[in-house]
C-alpha cells in the first residue's frame, strides 16, 4: 500500500512537471530582441550567461577586436558587426552579423571549432541550423543544436557580442 501511495504520487509529480513544460518562446518574446545576455526566459525567470566551464584543449591566438563597419544603401544602412571570440573546449568560435536598420539579414562564421574531423563534421551539421534559426528568431535567443552544445554555445555568445556592439 505504502509503494502504491509513492508511486502514484511521483506519476502525479512528474505529469505535472511534464505538462508545465514550456519549449518555444512566445511570438513577443521573439519580436523583443534581447537586451542584455541575462534576458528572462520565456516563463519570466531570468537566466544567467552561458559561459564555457572547461580550458580550452590548445592554446588559442589572442582575441581579434571586435570590428564594426557601416555604409549606407538607401534609407537603411547596412552594417557588418564581428562578434568576440568565444573560447570553448574544442576551439575558438566567432561570427560577423550583417544588419539591415535593426534586421539580421546574414550570419557568417569567421571562426569554427578545430578539434580534428568530428568538429569538423558538427559544425558542418549545426551551424546552418543556428544561423537559420538565428535569422528566423532575429536576436541571439536561440536554441543549441542536439549534439552540438559546445558549438552552440559559442556561436550564441559570439552573436549576442556583435548585436551588443550594434545597438551600442
Amino acid at each position: 500500500m505504502r509503494r502504491a501511495i509513492l508511486t502514484l504520487g511521483s506519476t502525479a509529480a512528474g505529469l505535472a512537471a511534464l505538462l508545465s513544460f514550456k519549449t518555444h518562446t512566445s511570438a513577443a518574446d521573439v519580436a523583443a530582441p534581447a537586451s542584455s545576455p541575462a534576458a528572462s526566459s520565456a516563463t519570466g525567470a531570468a537566466t544567467a550567461p552561458v559561459t564555457p566551464t572547461t580550458k580550452p584543449k590548445a592554446k588559442m591566438p589572442p582575441a581579434a577586436s571586435p570590428k564594426a563597419t557601416a555604409s549606407s544603401g538607401g534609407t537603411t544602412a547596412t552594417r557588418t558587426v564581428t562578434g568576440a571570440v568565444e573560447t570553448t573546449m574544442y576551439g575558438p568560435m566567432q561570427v560577423k552579423v550583417t544588419l539591415e536598420g535593426k534586421k539580421i539579414t546574414n550570419v557568417a562564421v569567421v571562426q569554427e571549432t578545430n578539434d580534428g574531423q568530428e568538429s569538423q563534421s558538427i559544425d558542418a551539421f549545426s551551424i546552418p541550423k543556428l544561423t537559420a534559426e538565428t535569422l528566423a528568431a532575429q536576436s541571439a535567443r536561440i536554441d543549441t543544436v542536439s549534439g552540438a552544445t559546445t558549438t552552440s554555445t559559442g556561436y550564441i555568445g559570439s552573436l549576442q557580442s556583435a548585436l551588443d556592439q550594434a545597438n551600442a
